[in-house]
């Protein structure tokens, strides 16, 4: 529900992956919640996709942290780093510098990489519509820093992790992580503040997004199939 241990330069109290608590959240920061709002995703089986509404624009996960995903995740950075991989300059990726942030993070990667597209999106004039636009054509750490800064968010985020909706514990010290997946020019892109780059998944149109997405989550509940701690929200039409 949380956030990722790892050093940081600060450390903020963890969100609760639940609808309620990111939809707060995010309209604090100014998503309109009544175009665009984050909902369950029940299963990564087609019965539970067609009770997502559309469009889908993003997916989030949730998942733990363990030996098995650390492993994967530097073979992963040495595949990328002896192979390479191509990122479109259109992603908007931010690293994450401060612990337990990974839930902000990743719903700042699901509404950057698609405000352009759906305007409605946002507010004008909130917190949303002022960073992203501030970091616009920044580096995914020049961003990071930018966020480093924000009073503003550090505040919005207190008041959603304290919230009554919020039932993660207290504690600081938490070892689960927020992703999220989009679609970018025509591929899946999985961000992860805590990596090197995006990670491109391979072709995927707007509306392959969810089931592509929920195959790549598959694979992640399947380098630890005793694990059940996994949780999937995507941000998609208001109901």
């Amino acid at each position: 529900v949380h956030g990722g241990t790892f050093v940081m330069s600060s450390i903020w109290l963890p969100l609760e992956s639940n609808p309620e608590v990111l939809n707060s959240f995010s309209s604090s920061m100014g998503l309109d919640v009544s175009q665009f709002a984050f909902c369950d995703v029940l299963s990564t089986e087609e019965w539970a996709f067609e009770m997502v509404p559309r469009p889908c624009l993003a997916v989030l996960m949730l998942f733990p942290i363990n030996d098995a995903t650390e492993e994967h995740r530097h073979q992963e950075q040495q595949r990328i780093a002896e192979q390479g991989q191509v990122v479109s300059p259109s992603v908007r990726y931010i690293k994450q510098n401060i612990g337990n942030a990974c839930g902000t993070i990743g719903i700042l990667h699901a509404i950057a990489n698609n405000y352009q597209l759906y305007p409605a999106l946002i507010r004008d004039n909130t917190f949303l519509s002022k960073f992203l636009n501030a970091t616009a054509g920044m580096s995914a750490e020049q961003a990071a820093q930018v966020l480093e800064s924000q009073s503003e968010l550090e505040e919005l985020h207190a008041t959603a992790a304290t919230s009554s909706e919020n039932q993660t514990t207290a504690s600081l010290d938490v070892n689960s992580h927020f992703i999220a997946f989009v679609t970018i020019d025509g591929h899946l892109y999985e961000l992860d503040g805590r990596k090197q780059t995006p990670i491109n998944h391979g072709p995927c149109s707007t509306d392959e997004l969810l089931p592509k997405a929920c195959g790549v989550v598959r694979e992640f509940m399947a380098r630890d199939p005793t694990e059940l701690r996994f949780t999937i929200l995507a941000l998609a039409a208001a109901q």
